[in-house]
């Protein structure tokens, strides 16, 4: 089948099915050709509205790894790793004064959530401990793009 230049679209399904109908008059009764015409005008329709729709727009938001250091006390030990994934815990998104959102982060640290573009401010879910830091994170969401992140925590401990 053909095919027209970048968009890589069948060539116009329309037009074929016109001149298929036009050589038909021999074959079928004027009753038949009006009835394919119609067929003919509602799928010529459909193949326009399908032509038109509109490509999804990109996804937007914010997506990242959360780590917690230091998880044993005293010194570094060569070998022994400082920080891990703060796995399985509670954050909110804010904006300004207002909460837009909570995730909760995976087995691994890791989340990923659809924001709108703007300027947020990340924090520990009822956080209310005295020692250790779980954020806030500040980031700002561009529109059409997912932000990357690697943000790091602080148990207090040391």
């Amino acid at each position: 089948m053909k095919t027209s230049g970048a968009a890589n679209k069948p060539a116009s399904i329309s037009i074929l099915l016109n001149r298929w109908i036009s050589t038909s008059y021999a074959l079928f009764s004027a009753r038949s050709v009006r009835s394919m015409r119609r067929l003919l005008a509602v799928f010529s329709c459909l193949v326009v509205l399908a032509e038109t729709q509109s490509a999804p727009e990109p996804e937007t938001g914010l997506e990242g790894v959360i780590f917690v250091s230091f998880i044993h006390g005293g010194p570094s030990r060569l070998g022994v790793p400082d920080s891990r994934p703060l796995a399985n815990t509670a954050f909110v998104v804010n904006k300004g004064n207002d909460t837009i959102t909570s995730f909760t982060t995976d087995n691994q640290g890791g989340f990923r959530i659809s924001l709108a573009a703007g300027h947020y401010t990340i924090s520990r879910k009822d956080w209310e401990g005295r020692v250790g830091s779980y954020g806030p994170f500040e980031v700002d969401v561009t529109a059409g793009q997912i932000k990357k992140v690697q943000w790091n925590c602080d148990t207090g401990m040391r």
